[in-house]
């Protein structure tokens, strides 16, 4: 019998071997091992459940934890600066793919960092926000 695969919620392919997603759990664990992750970038605030890390251990997937405490950051700017260049050098190397880019919901956060990423990629300002729009749902700019 064949295991039914279920991706996290927001999941999606960025491009070959660089994926998105929220926060995965263990209902998505099988469906993450056929992605043969090397590293996860968790751009949450929160503490990561301890189910998920000792998953990530387990498939000797690298966790770079970029999440700010929530005390720490404005709610006008989710993502600082700082975070953003550390995660644009993480995405800008290809020894660290296969590569998820994650944090709650997969919405603003993730989709901030997947932005800046095209701009250095030379995408249009209007494509950017429309992939952001795809994936933050309703409540997005």
């Amino acid at each position: 019998r064949m295991a039914v695969l279920v991706p996290p919620q927001n999941y999606g392919m960025v491009e070959q071997d660089l994926y998105r997603s929220a926060q995965p759990n263990e209902l998505n664990f099988p469906f993450l091992e056929n992605l043969h992750l090397r590293t996860v970038v968790c751009l949450a605030p929160d503490q990561l459940p301890s189910s998920l890390i000792m998953w990530l251990e387990d498939q000797r997937v690298r966790l770079v934890y970029l999440g700010e405490e929530v005390g720490k950051r404005s709610p006008w700017k989710p993502v600082s600066e700082e975070t953003v260049l550390e995660g644009l050098h993480l995405l800008l190397e290809p020894s660290n793919y296969p590569l998820l880019v994650m944090c709650n919901l997969g919405r603003h956060r993730t989709g901030t960092l997947i932005g800046c990423l095209r701009k250095v990629q030379g995408w249009s300002l209007t494509s950017i926000l429309e992939e952001y729009r795809r994936h933050a749902g309703t409540k997005c700019v």
